[in-house]
């Protein structure tokens, strides 16, 4: 390979997760050219398989993470506003009776979560008596009370895809499946070499490179920058579990395990429901985590804690785990184990800087990557002003009122059933209209795989968000894989294989 004729760009950024395409997407748009890479598919680590919640993080109170928490609850605001069809409001029971927390201490902790991030947009807290609430009605009849306090969803990959998408609009080059091999700091640029899936390498010049390889953090500044960190990430394990939806009402639970850690139920999708997380250190690579037995048992025993008829194991529909690169701070509790992040700067005689990220939360992304900014600012001197907290994601101009804007699309579109035009907005926004095209009936939305999911959708995907497997599609593009039977899947993966034969360049 030759370096001659290689355009350099300002900034490399290593890793497509939450943190590496926020910095992608708010670089862009502050005048830099940008080139991130990602050795999977985006967000196929840690930013797809969170409990998929935008939150302050209430149990964080009691580690006094106060500044952590103020700045999550600020950021649920800002996101919120910014991407309304992924990301949407929901009230959380939590029952009072088990744990080690006394309600007191709740309740003070809740009126500090009600009041630490300023401009309130969501309900407050309320009490609850159970015995006359709908949220009691699954739960065992000794919790007679309960606190109930807003929070808000999120669809996590899409979150990611989204930024990604930002800023290949505003100028950024997206490389997935693409691994960073090497980076060396020569001759006043970094040279950079990667490797797509197909084995050929490419040469990149950068006079910047940011570190966002989440859990792969120390394997990159060992093995890839050569680079000694005083700064490691500890691993940390969160497994979830999903299961047929087992309560009336949209609203979801919180509950206290007697070894102090919580459980989230969230509504899940059209009728199931995501229960989870554990948190338990992990000594393994990133890329093996998968749940264990221990860990499916503890999150089904917290049920049958509260509720009457929780799920069985032989019901569950999907497990999961992720590994979160949490800043090891020596904590002995992984639960205690901060979310806040750290950076690490360094350079050769004020230029050419690696900006290291060490932990971090989904809720925080893109404070963190406006503060990633601050950081390299002394390096480009021509960097435009921040501007991602007033800007709507790609699609989140959809106003704040989805179901207003669902029944718009319905009416735009008479031959769209609403449950289509509804996962259609959940997913794309107004880009559904550019998913939509010249379609003028369910014909033309080309071959049908099963459940909602159409051709015309799959090939969206894949000339417009670099989806290229079947599990980009499935699973993180969309969830449509939790709806579609094996056999249904090997027909879409054969569809996908001749698709791909016959467009190579798409």
């Amino acid at each position: 390979m030759t370096q001659a004729n290689i355009e350099p760009v300002d900034l490399f950024v290593i890793g497509g997760g939450a943190n590496g395409a926020g910095i992608a997407r708010d670089a862009s748009g502050r005048g830099l050219s940008v080139t991130l890479c990602e050795q999977g598919d985006l967000a196929e680590g840690t930013s797809s398989r969170s409990g998929k919640l935008i939150h302050g993080g209430l149990r964080y109170l009691e580690y006094y993470e106060f500044r952590l928490v103020k700045e999550a609850l600020n950021e649920r605001t800002v996101l919120l506003r910014s991407a309304p069809h992924i990301i949407w409001p929901l009230r959380f029971v939590l029952p009072l009776g088990e744990g080690k927390r006394p309600a007191w201490f709740i309740r003070l902790g809740l009126f500090l979560y009600d009041n630490l991030g300023g401009n309130r947009v969501l309900p407050g807290t309320a009490t609850r008596d159970l015995r006359h609430a709908e949220a009691g009605v699954p739960l065992k009849d000794k919790y007679r009370r309960a606190f109930e306090y807003s929070d808000c969803w999120v669809d996590d990959a899409r979150l990611v895809v989204l930024n990604a998408l930002s800023a290949a609009e505003k100028g950024a080059k997206i490389l997935t499946r693409t691994k960073c091999t090497s980076a060396r700091r020569i001759g006043g640029y970094w040279h950079i070499t990667t490797q797509n899936r197909d084995g050929q390498q490419q040469a990149h010049l950068a006079k910047g490179i940011v570190n966002a390889a989440g859990p792969w953090i120390n394997v990159v500044n060992d093995d890839v920058l050569n680079i000694e960190s005083k700064r490691r990430v500890r691993l940390v394990k969160g497994s979830h579990i999903v299961a047929k939806k087992f309560w009336p009402g949209d609203h979801a639970y919180l509950l206290q395990n007697p070894d102090k850690r919580v459980i989230f139920i969230n509504p899940y999708l059209d009728d199931l429901c995501l229960i989870g997380t554990t948190d338990i250190s992990y000594d393994g690579t990133p890329q093996d985590v998968a749940i264990d037995e221990g860990e499916i048992d503890y999150l089904l025993e917290s049920l049958g804690r509260y509720f009457e008829n929780p799920p069985r194991k032989d019901a569950l529909i999907q497990t999961f785990s992720g590994v979160r690169p949490l800043f090891d701070d020596d904590k002995d509790n992984p639960s205690a184990v901060t979310r806040d992040y750290v950076f690490d700067v360094t350079d050769e005689g004020g230029k050419l800087p690696l900006l290291n990220i060490f932990g971090g939360k989904i809720t925080t992304y893109r404070e963190l990557a406006q503060h990633a900014m601050e950081k390299l600012t002394p390096y480009y001197p021509d960097l435009g002003p921040a501007w991602t907290a007033t800007t709507t994601l790609p699609g989140g101009d959809t106003g704040n009122d989805i179901p207003a804007f669902i029944r718009f699309v319905c009416l735009a579109k008479p031959w769209l059933p609403e449950p289509l035009a509804t996962h259609y907005v959940r997913l794309y926004g107004t880009r559904l209209f550019t998913l939509l095209g010249d379609a003028a009936s369910m014909d033309d939305l080309g071959l049908y795989f099963g459940g909602k999911l159409y051709a015309r959708e799959a090939e969206f995907l894949i000339r417009h968000e670099w989806a290229q497997t079947a599990e980009d599609i499935l699973e993180r593009r969309t969830k449509h894989g939790l709806f579609l039977t094996p056999e249904e899947k090997v027909g879409f993966e054969k569809w996908l294989a001749t698709w791909q034969e016959n467009n190579p360049y798409s």
